[in-house]
């Protein structure tokens, strides 16, 4: 994680313009985190009846828990000399359960180091047959009703109680899994600049059909331009990616 305090290398007058960069930093965050909380909460109420329904028909298809909880990384904003930086941490990620119980994750890890890699032929026999989509698709793990899910990207709805317990944002990269961390370039550790996101720019520009470090790049991207118009052009723009199902499986 690199910090931003950099007052021992620098003039006094850049002291000073860095100071007015990291208060309106501190604003953003600030206005960033009233508007995930209010949103969340908003949004919580608003599609319950939607989360009743999706409870109801993962029973009746496939009796057992309702909700598959996941670690994932988060970071957590550190104050440190006048600065600040990103600190590394886990939390459980919320999602409906789309698989059936006791799935095995080893075809998911092998599938994440092979997209990691670019290993396309890897990721073709993983797949069973080849396919221009970077996410494994043809999973025998995945109920029918796990399929529409996660097409309408509805097994996510869950990740706004995370978002109001302030583990994850309404807007940022989506929340990476340890073992897929362990796997990055240098340079892929730039997306943990930011708090993971129930949507972002990935999200509403390519979702799953560019490679990884295209996706990356993206993450990237909005994270050096973050700001509440950015981020309220993403939530805007999200239903219209999620209506169209584009890169969606």
């Amino acid at each position: 994680m690199q910090t931003e305090n950099r007052f021992d290398t620098i003039q006094k007058d850049d002291q000073d313009t860095l100071l007015e960069i990291l208060e309106g930093r501190s604003v953003y965050y600030l206005g960033k985190r009233v508007m995930d909380f209010a949103l969340a909460a908003v949004l919580l109420v608003l599609l319950l009846p939607v989360m009743f329904l999706a409870s109801v028909v993962i029973l009746i298809y496939s009796p057992g828990p309702i909700f598959f909880k996941q670690e994932r990384v988060t970071v957590i904003r550190q104050s440190h000399g006048g600065g600040f930086y990103w600190k590394r941490a886990t939390f459980f990620c919320y999602k409906f359960r789309t698989m059936k119980i006791d799935a095995d994750p080893s075809i998911h890890q092998a599938y994440v180091k092979s997209l990691i890699e670019n290993d396309e032929a890897q990721m073709n026999a993983l797949q069973g047959v080849p396919t221009q989509s970077r996410k494994l698709i043809n999973d025998s793990r995945i109920t029918p009703p796990g399929k529409f899910l996660r097409k309408s990207s509805l097994d996510e709805l869950p990740q706004l109680w995370n978002v109001l317990l302030g583990e994850m944002s309404l807007v940022g990269p989506r929340p990476a899994i340890p073992y897929e961390v362990e796997l990055y370039k240098p340079h892929h550790l730039r997306r943990l600049e930011a708090q993971p996101g129930l949507t972002g720019l990935q999200q509403v520009k390519a979702r799953c059909n560019t490679d990884f470090d295209q996706q990356v790049q993206l993450d990237i991207e909005y994270i050096d331009k973050q700001s509440l118009w950015l981020d309220v052009k993403i939530i805007f723009n999200t239903p219209l990616a999620v209506i169209s199902t584009t890169g969606a499986y």
